[in-house]
């Protein structure tokens, strides 16, 4: 059943100020373009403040000090923010148990809560821990030995290697898999390689978001570990013994090499690369496409590959497509000084 509430239940959940009809009903956010006339929308840019009187929507959400005639308005300091917790608002439903489907399977001696729901073809190794309010989607495969917090979402396909652990609120997307093999071989005289066992586990804390077609690789020994409130986006690679801290983001494509550890709120941008046996401190943010091939400090900002202060690179950028004139202009400027000096030579 589609959720509505008043104008004002929306401002107070984000505590903003709004002007307008507060008995108002709202029945959804919505885009810009696509709002009906009893959704809210919301602009992030004050200099975009025009674009509101294109929407049907019969509000909006502003950054402090905005002015929409018109239109109600809720006033926030960040209206991207507000705007994400106004639609889960609205969007969030009480989760209801459907079972166990009779076309799943489930291993021995396991620990199932009452109250999950677990599709058909889903596949439960032995061992395995459940929390409550738990939904597996169908094609899902736990091996052996795996744990699952309260409020875990597996998406269609997902793989849960033997000995992962899940804390609570993870959600996985289809496709990914959590508790591969690590990559770890070495060569003999011969150059044939030879596996390295990869005898740990994966660890994912509470809160954290992985998207689709991603991998997580379960440790050599030890843990890979990656920590509270951590979102990770489709096609990411995390490889063996690798620690991600809290509310680290990676975006697509990007790629962490073993035993690489980040600090807190670290941003690796889509298609960067980090070496091997590094360490990220807090607050380091890598540029996409970025590769790092040595440790950051705190708040460092780099990109580029080697990466290297953003700043710098970005200009370097600007200045490559130049580097074509300056070196015909060093060409000519040589001819030049050949000249000179063969002018002075023979004066002499």
């Amino acid at each position: 059943m589609a959720r509505s509430y008043s104008f004002k239940e929306l401002a107070e959940l984000v505590d903003g100020r709004a002007t307008g009809d507060e008995a108002m009903i709202i029945t959804g956010l919505n885009g810009l373009r696509e709002a009906s006339d009893t959704e809210i929308i919301f602009i992030t840019d004050r200099k975009k403040i025009n674009l509101v009187s294109e929407s049907k929507a019969c509000a909006v959400i502003v950054p402090n000090g905005s002015e929409v005639p018109d239109k109600a308005t809720i006033e926030v300091d960040n209206p991207e923010w507000a705007s994400a917790v106004i639609h889960n608002h609205f969007l969030t439903t009480r989760f209801v148990a459907q079972g166990i489907s009779p076309a799943a399977h489930i291993g021995e001696k396991c620990e199932i809560s009452s109250e999950v729901t677990i599709g058909p073809m889903v596949c439960v190794g032995n061992h395995v821990k459940i929390g409550s309010e738990v939904t597996i989607h169908p094609g899902v495969v736990i091996g052996d030995d795996v744990v699952l917090g309260n409020g875990v979402v597996l998406h269609p396909n997902v793989t849960v290697q033997h000995g992962s652990v899940l804390g609570n609120r993870v959600i996985i997307h289809s496709g990914t898999v959590i508790g591969s093999d690590g990559f770890g071989y070495s060569q003999d005289q011969a150059g044939k390689h030879i596996k390295r066992p990869q005898v740990g586990v994966v660890h994912i804390d509470d809160d954290v978001e992985i998207g689709a077609n991603s991998c997580v690789d379960r440790a050599a020994f030890g843990v890979t570990r990656i920590r509270r409130g951590v979102k990770i986006d489709n096609l990411v690679q995390v490889a063996h013994n690798v620690d991600i801290g809290e509310d680290c983001i990676l975006v697509s494509q990007s790629g962490i090499a073993g035993s690489t550890s980040l600090g807190r709120h670290v941003m690796i941008g889509g298609g960067a690369s980090i070496a091997g046996h590094l360490t990220l401190e807090d607050g380091v943010m890598v540029a996409g496409r970025g590769g790092v091939h040595n440790s950051q400090k705190k708040g460092a900002v780099v990109g580029g590959y080697p990466a290297f202060d953003a700043r710098k690179w970005a200009r370097s950028c600007a200045a490559f497509p130049r580097l074509p004139d300056v070196i015909k202009d060093m060409r000519r400027l040589r001819k030049e000084l050949e000249s000179i000096k063969t002018q002075e030579t023979d004066k002499d």
